[in-house]
């Protein structure tokens, strides 16, 4: 049972960090069976060697692979701290650039307004899986939040939910339901994240048309920037008309709660 619970453990950190599995092997191979108090202090060994890898070792070593850590800025930040907690936090360097441009246009049109990135990609091995996407696998894919704004109007740097994921802006009656017609055809997984939002807050904030229709604009001006995925009533609520927004396909999950964007 300790064998299984080990390979479990070992799994999940894998699947979640990319490095974290290595590590807690390490940290295993590191302590003796006879140890006392061995799994305080394999727990102790796991916990500085994963933050040592985190963020000194993993970023030096990343570019090798042809990618780099985010470069936040003052008007680009994660999310959560989970995402550079976890890996999550790496792109190609050119995407990077891209990345800090759309972020500094777009805080220059709404002074103190930040760009706010969810999952990019793990920092090594082209076809690594990002679970649970599909396609952040190759440094070139990041996901960003949609804009939110107050009840006078106002942008804000408020999100609907702790995690980022989850919270949708639903299609209205007029509008086409994706959502509907990928579960009816039997993806149940299209509306999946609803249950990873880790906890829904500031209730008192609604979409921004405005505000993300600005950010899509800045995101598809890029030109190295190849495809932009949003969900289809929100591409024709904001007007996208630009080539570069595509539907995303029901074996993928709902674009109503960020926008994916990548590199050609």
């Amino acid at each position: 049972m300790k064998i299984l619970l080990h390979i479990i453990i070992i799994t999940f950190l894998t699947v979640v960090t990319q490095i974290g599995g290595i590590i807690y092997l390490i940290a295993i191979l590191l302590i003796k069976k006879s140890a006392e108090k061995k799994r305080l202090k394999r727990i102790g060994i796991f916990a500085v060697l994963y933050l040592l890898a985190t963020f000194l070792i993993v970023p030096n070593i990343a570019p090798i692979f042809g990618r780099e850590k985010i470069k936040e800025t003052e008007f680009l930040k994660a999310r959560s701290f989970f995402y550079k907690l976890a890996n999550r936090n790496y792109v190609r360097p050119e995407l990077n650039k891209s990345i800090g441009h759309i972020a500094t246009e777009f805080e220059k049109r709404n002074s103190g307004i930040k760009m706010v990135y969810l999952d990019a990609n793990f920092p090594f091995i082209n076809k690594f899986p990002l679970l649970p996407h599909l396609s952040h696998n190759d440094g070139k894919k990041i996901d960003v939040s949609l804009i939110y704004e107050n009840d006078n109007g106002q942008l804000t740097n408020k999100k609907p939910s702790v995690s980022g994921y989850g919270v949708y802006e639903m299609p209205t009656e007029k509008e086409y339901d994706q959502n509907a017609v990928c579960k009816k055809n039997g993806n149940w997984q299209y509306d999946f994240p609803k249950y990873l939002t880790l906890g829904t807050i500031n209730k008192d904030i609604e979409f921004s048309e405005k505000g993300t229709r600005q950010l899509a604009e800045l995101i598809l001006k890029q030109k190295n920037i190849g495809k932009l995925f949003i969900e289809p009533h929100l591409k024709t609520r904001l007007n996208l008309n630009n080539g570069k927004v595509r539907f995303h396909g029901c074996q993928a999950v709902r674009h109503d709660d960020h926008i994916h964007f990548q590199l050609k």
